[in-house]
């Protein structure tokens, strides 16, 4: 028998360290060639890693939520054969393996590396009584509140010490006889604080769960306070009326072709900021604040902000310039569907220049977008709503949505970011206009 060390493996160009976000085995189980050991995660990707070998867990490298360079050894197995423990030696991440006198590895038999433990929370014990006194046999229950007129027996003393403290006496419980309530009773009651027993069912909850920001959580804040600490925000908001709009849409989507997919607002969104940005060329932009340089793109990359079970992640809709309304929405249900699924390449959640981030139905009235470091606009979507709008000479009702949209005032000024929304406005508010060229 021997020992095979496996390496955290190289799992994507330029990738120096990755964070372990799951592991799949424990010390002692036995696992197959090709067994998933563990998942670790890098610029929002998720790799698995199997095992090249047969073998029994003898030692993890790694807790979930560390970030571990390429190349460290994370797991060793007992294996059948020689295995490959003279390779292991040769880093000083892990503890080496134990070694004879003449320099060779000790037989698997040694005993490996205790794996550390996480302690779990001990449970908080009761409370110890407040009085040791035994109730007489007329006492009131305690926790049960008296009858409505039930004066409780208690010294002026008490009394003066429980209206001060606002406490209603008919709801503390005596000790002494026919329950009568002493200044212990009262303090007992002051320390275990106003219950109603069983005729409420509420208990008081002191639990606190600790819960470690690792994975794609742990991504997303490291962005998020990325995007907040360097870049000073403008954020402008306008309504939209999108009646004529959620016309055209619901018109199109009447056809029912199968080479074309059902169309939401976000691929008209997407065709209107094409062509703002064409007039305004420096919304599509990456900021490298450290170099003082914006790099202004031709290709609008936009990035479209989705909700999974992991957490938020931003696929992107690659040169939406070259594609129509449709091949937009397509792009979108695939982009979405495969990040929800867990599939999304590095490629695919990466290389945006402008952003779009929508809450659907549950939008809002108004929110302030977070810029998509190190982009420089973002564009938000609030919820639509039909309200009474005034046309002139009566009310009439309209169906009608806020952008809320944030730039990075550093480099775009607030003319130029009202100027760029809009004309977002006109093209929603006219889509007719978003089907016109040049």
């Amino acid at each position: 028998m021997g020992e095979y060390v496996i390496k955290l493996p190289d799992v994507g160009e330029g990738v120096a360290e990755a964070e372990l976000v799951e592991w799949n085995v424990k010390i002692g189980d036995i696992v197959r060639e090709d067994t998933v050991l563990a998942a670790v995660m890098t610029d929002k990707a998720t790799v698995e890693i199997p095992s090249p070998v047969d073998g029994e867990i003898l030692w993890l490298g790694a807790e979930i939520g560390d970030t571990v360079a390429i190349g460290s050894p994370i797991v060793r197995l007992k294996v059948a054969g020689e295995g490959n423990v003279g390779a292991a030696t040769e880093t000083a991440a892990p503890p080496k393996p134990p070694v004879n006198d003449d320099g060779k590895a000790k037989s698997a038999t040694a005993e490996p590396a205790p794996q550390p433990i996480r302690a779990e929370a001990a449970p908080v014990p009761a409370k110890p009584a407040a009085s040791s006194a035994k109730p007489a046999s007329g006492a009131v229950q305690r926790g049960a509140p008296r009858a409505e007129g039930d004066k409780p027996l208690a010294s002026p003393a008490v009394r003066l010490r429980a209206k001060e403290a606002g406490i209603d006496l008919r709801q503390v419980a005596g000790s002494g006889p026919a329950g009568r309530i002493s200044h212990e009773d009262l303090e007992a009651f002051i320390q275990r604080g106003p219950q109603t027993g069983k005729a409420s069912g509420l208990v008081r909850n002191d639990a606190v769960e600790e819960i470690k920001i690792v994975g794609l959580r742990r991504k997303i804040a490291e962005k998020m306070k990325l995007a907040k600490s360097r870049i000073p925000h403008i954020t402008y908001v306008e309504e939209i009326d999108v009646t004529a709009l959620e016309e055209l849409r619901a018109n199109l989507n009447k056809e029912k072709r199968t080479d074309r997919p059902k169309l939401t607002l976000l691929p008209f969104l997407m065709r209107a900021m094409v062509k703002a940005i064409a007039e305004q060329p420096q919304l599509n932009a990456l900021f490298d604040d450290e170099a003082g340089i914006v790099h202004q793109y031709g290709g609008v990359h936009i990035g479209i902000a989705a909700q999974t079970p992991g957490g938020l992640v931003v696929p992107v809709v690659k040169h939406s310039e070259a594609r129509d309304l449709w091949d937009c929405a397509a792009e979108v249900n695939r982009l979405a569907e495969a990040a929800k699924a867990g599939t999304a390449t590095r490629e695919e959640l990466s290389g945006s220049t402008i952003t779009i981030t929508s809450l659907g139905a549950m939008g809002g009235v108004v929110t302030t977008p977070v810029i998509n470091h190190p982009e420089v606009a973002i564009v938000g979507v609030n919820k639509m709503m039909v309200r009474p709008m005034w046309d002139g000479s009566q009310f009439v009702p309209r169906k009608m949505m806020n952008l809320s949209s944030s730039f990075d005032h550093r480099v775009i000024d607030g003319w130029d970011a009202a100027v760029f929304v809009q004309r977002i406005k006109a093209l929603l508010e006219t889509p007719a206009l978003i089907f016109v060229e040049g």
